[in-house]
């Protein structure tokens, strides 16, 4: 019998990392800035097979930072998913741009190509597709609209680093930049934090201004008694090098952690499958890497909060993600009439995440869904 509660994540520390933010902190010095926001940027744009990084301060941030970059604004339209968290579908709003829903599909819960073409117009200046929860969306397809279309596209990775794509190509490479987030339940976090790559330097230039109140940094801020240059209208978007140490030593086991994520999301989906349940889990796409960032299943529709309080009251933590975005208060007011989102609203009625950590044991799993096939059979 589990008697303590099972979380729906729980980020997997070690001494490196303790070790790591414990020596900025007794360094007494750079906290804000220092060596590690460097070191850091280098590793992240390597594992994600890209030129260059920029930390930021969260995932959201980047998403805003990286439409201004790319000089999305007022008029422009950007093509999003409904089925994500509603940073995406926030951020062209907040410069000033309106966001377009598009539906999904039911394989990788991410934007359906067929359904992008006829919500292009004139305006359409960006797509903003979303891998949720660790699952490669069908990229390809949407890369070739989007270069058919002259269309930028921001891939937002913020559930998904380490996701592979058929070949083997890490999810984040087919735009013009991605953006990753950093947040607690991620496969590698630091608490909060974010970072755009791209391949494009005079991007990553605008967006090292954006982040810092649109200084340009010869050298380090606090350390040095130049003076600075202030060139553009910018935020305090920075990460923190106590964060970015952090960050090091969690993207030094990242293959670890996902290894770990995958054995466990694997005897979770055979389990299920044992018991015969009417539940369908996540299935990677033929050549995919699903990094299981989160383990989303889908359940009759009838039975799916009831199941979720269940499990709440057997100390069990599942969640729904995600709400769509369209059918919030803030948007229905926005955007009254956005189209046939017929699969985003069937789907979101049916989903619902399981707890899904590298250290979730054994005995964890089974109780989970033993707890489950009770339900279900007599529910």
């Amino acid at each position: 019998m589990i008697r303590k509660r099972i979380p729906l994540f729980k980020a997997v520390s070690g001494a490196g990392d303790i070790r790591s933010v414990s020596n900025v902190v007794k360094s007494g010095c750079n906290w804000a800035t220092g060596p590690n926001i460097t070191k850091f940027e280098g590793m992240l744009a390597r594992y994600t097979e890209h030129d260059y990084a920029v930390t930021l301060n969260s995932g959201t941030s980047a998403l805003h930072a990286a439409l201004l970059a790319h000089e999305i604004g007022k008029d422009d339209e950007v093509i999003v998913p409904s089925f994500t968290f509603i940073a995406t579908a926030n951020a062209p709003l907040m410069v000033g741009a309106r966001p377009v829903f598009a539906d999904i599909e039911r394989d990788a819960f991410g934007i359906d190509p067929e359904k992008v073409q006829d919500l292009i117009t004139p305006k359409t200046r960006a797509i903003i597709p979303v891998h949720v929860g660790g699952q490669a969306c069908k990229i390809r397809a949407l890369y070739e609209i989007a270069e058919d279309h002259n269309l930028i596209m921001i891939e937002d990775c913020a559930e998904a680093i380490g996701a592979k794509v058929g070949g083997g190509a890490p999810a984040g490479c087919f735009g013009n930049s991605a953006i990753f987030s950093f947040c607690g339940p991620k496969v590698i976090s630091t608490g909060e934090g974010g970072a755009i790559v791209s391949n494009n330097k005079s991007f990553v230039d605008r967006v090292r201004l954006i982040r810092s109140h649109g200084r340009v940094d010869h050298a380090d801020y606090f350390s040095t008694c130049y003076i600075p240059e202030y060139t553009m209208l910018g935020y305090n978007w920075r990460m923190s090098n106590i964060t970015a140490a952090l960050g090091i030593t969690q993207l030094e086991k990242i293959e670890t952690l996902i290894k770990r994520r995958i054995n466990r999301a694997n005897l979770m989906t055979e389990l299920i499958h044992r018991a015969n349940l009417n539940i369908v889990t996540p299935a990677p796409a033929e050549g995919n890497r699903h990094t299981y960032q989160m383990y989303m299943v889908m359940i009759p529709r009838h039975k799916r909060d009831l199941l979720m309080y269940e499990l709440d009251r057997l100390g069990v933590t599942s969640k729904i993600y995600f709400s769509p975005a369209h059918l919030t208060k803030h948007f229905r007011k926005i955007i009254p009439n956005p189209g046939n989102l017929e699969v985003t609203e069937n789907v979101a009625r049916m989903v619902l995440s399981l707890p899904m950590y590298p250290d979730l044991t054994n005995g964890e799993i089974h109780y989970i869904v033993n707890r489950i096939s009770r339900f279900m059979e007599y529910g």
